[in-house]
C-alpha cells in the first residue's frame, strides 16, 4: 500500500479516537429526553408505542464495548431481572435433574392470551420478542430516560395498580392453595383493570405473575404445588397499563408463622432493600445501592446474588440503569430527578450461587438454602425518592415492617409529601 494513503488512514484513526475519547469523558452529564404524550383529565392517556429517537446519538456509541471485570461484570441476558448465564450446564443432566432442594416443577395449565380492543399490548405480547429498547445494549450504561411530567403520572397510575393486584394476590396465600390459583386471581384482576399482565409470554415466559417458593431466588412459574405451612413465597407482580410498566414484589409467608431463620432472612432483606430506598436521591451513583445492600447482609451471614439486578422501566419493561445489589465500579451513572426504575434485592441463607432449571426461567439456590426478595418501582424526585407501588391503608401489614430497626411502617418515600402521606398511614396501622 502507498505511504500516504496509510498515513491519512492512521491520521483520520487518531481523530476519531481523540473525538471519542473526549465524549466519553462528557457522557456521565448526558441523559435522554424521552417522548411525551398528552394525558387524558384522568391523568392516563392512549398513547402509540414509540421508541427514543436516538438516531443523533447511536453512531457514537456503535463501536463503544464497556471492559468489565468477571467480578463485576453486570449480568445481561433474557428475562425479568436481567439473569446472567446459569452457574450450572444443565447439559450434563437428562431425566435426573439434580434440584438443589425441595421445590419441583409441578403441572402447568395453558397458556393465556389477552385479546381485548381496549386493552393496549405491549409488542411481545403475541410473538414473545420485545421490540421496544432492542438498541439499549449499544447505547452507554448512563444514557438513562428521564420521564416528562406526563409519563410520570402514567407510571404512577401503573405503579398503584401493581400494587392493588399484589396485595390481592397476598391475601389469597395459605396453605393448600396452588401458585396457579393465584396467578389466575392476578391475571383476571389485572385484566378487568384495562391492563395487561407484563411477565406473560415475554420472552416466552407462560405465565402472569412470578411466585418463587423457598431455594427459589426468582422467575418461579405458577403450576399445580399446593403452598404448604411455613413456605415462604415471594410473589412479583408486573403491569402494563396504558403503555407504561408498574413492577414490585413482597414476600409472604404460608401459615403466617416462620422459623427462626425464615424469620431473620426475611427482615434482613425488608432492611437492607428499605436502606438502599432511603439512598435514592439526585446527583448520588447508583454503582452504590449494591455496597448499601451488600456491606448490610454480609455480617449476618447472608448473601445477596449476583447473577441478577434491578432495572430501569417504563415504556420497556426491561431499561437501563441496571442496579447491581453487591459492591461494585460500575459506570452506571448518577440518579437524575425523572429516573424511574427497581430496586430488588435477592438475599439468600447460604451461598448466593444460581442453579437455573431445565425450564429456562426457574433460578434457585445452588445448595437449597432459601432466598428473599423485595421490590419497588422508584422515581427519583427533586427532593429524594417516591416509591410509585407503595403500600397504602389497605395493604397487609407485615412483622418485618413492624420489627424493623431501618424503617417501621410502610416506606412510601423521602420527598416531603410522601413523608407527610407515610406518617398519616403509619399512625393507623401500627
Amino acid at each position: 500500500m502507498p505511504k500516504l494513503p496509510l498515513l491519512f488512514l492512521l491520521l483520520v484513526s487518531s481523530l476519531q479516537m481523540l473525538q471519542m475519547s473526549w465524549f466519553l469523558r462528557q457522557a456521565e452529564a448526558f441523559v435522554v429526553p424521552s417522548s411525551s404524550g398528552s394525558a387524558s383529565p384522568c391523568g392516563i392517556s392512549l398513547l402509540a408505542e414509540r421508541t427514543f429517537d436516538r438516531a443523533s446519538s447511536l453512531a457514537l456509541f456503535m463501536r463503544y464495548k464497556k471492559k468489565s471485570s468477571i467480578k463485576n461484570k453486570a449480568a445481561t441476558g433474557k428475562g425479568f431481572a436481567s439473569p446472567a448465564a446459569s452457574t450450572v450446564n444443565k447439559s450434563h443432566y437428562t431425566d435426573k435433574f439434580p434440584y438443589s432442594g425441595s421445590i419441583r416443577p409441578g403441572a402447568q395449565s395453558p397458556r393465556r392470551v389477552v385479546v381485548h380492543e381496549k386493552i393496549k399490548l405491549p409488542d411481545y405480547a403475541m410473538n414473545g420478542r420485545p421490540k421496544l429498547g432492542s438498541s439499549s445494549q449499544l447505547l452507554l450504561p448512563w444514557m438513562i430516560e428521564v420521564k416528562t411530567a406526563e409519563e410520570i403520572e402514567m407510571m404512577r397510575a401503573s405503579g398503584k395498580l401493581a400494587r392493588q393486584v399484589l396485595d390481592l394476590a397476598g391475601r389469597a396465600v395459605e396453605p393448600g392453595v396452588t401458585t396457579d390459583q393465584i396467578d389466575t386471581l392476578v391475571h383476571e384482576a389485572i385484566v378487568a383493570a384495562g391492563a395487561y399482565p407484563s411477565p406473560l409470554n415475554y420472552h416466552g415466559f407462560p405465565k402472569s405473575c412470578c411466585t418463587s417458593v423457598n431455594e427459589v431466588i426468582c422467575h418461579g412459574i405458577p403450576d399445580d404445588r399446593a403452598l404448604e405451612e411455613g413456605d415462604i413465597l415471594n410473589i412479583d407482580i408486573t403491569v402494563y397499563l396504558d403503555g407504561y410498566h408498574g413492577d414490585c414484589s413482597e414476600m409472604f409467608v404460608v401459615g403466617g408463622d416462620p422459623d427462626p431463620k425464615a424469620r431473620a432472612l426475611l427482615q434482613a432483606t425488608y432492611d437492607c432493600w428499605i436502606k438502599a430506598c432511603q439512598y435514592v436521591q439526585p446527583g448520588r451513583e447508583y454503582k452504590e445501592i449494591g455496597a448499601i445492600i451488600e456491606d448490610y447482609v454480609t455480617p449476618l451471614g447472608l448473601s445477596t446474588v449476583r447473577d441478577f439486578c434491578g432495572h430501569g422501566i417504563g415504556k420497556v419493561f426491561q431499561a437501563k440503569p441496571d442496579i447491581l445489589h453487591y459492591r461494585n465500579n460500575e459506570p452506571y451513572g448518577r440518579m437524575v430527578a425523572g429516573h424511574t426504575f427497581t430496586i430488588e434485592p435477592m438475599i439468600c441463607e447460604e451461598s448466593p450461587k444460581v442453579l437455573n432449571w431445565p425450564d429456562d426461567w426457574t433460578a434457585t439456590t445452588v445448595d437449597g438454602g432459601r432466598a428473599a426478595q423485595f421490590e419497588h418501582t422508584l422515581l427519583v424526585t427533586p427532593e429524594g425518592v417516591e416509591a410509585l407501588t407503595a403500600k397504602n391503608e389497605n395493604s397487609l401489614l407485615q412483622f418485618w415492617e413492624k420489627e424493623s430497626t431501618v424503617y417501621k411502617g410502610f416506606f412510601i418515600g423521602t420527598s416531603e409529601a410522601a413523608k407527610k402521606k407515610a406518617c398519616e398511614i403509619n399512625t393507623k396501622i401500627l
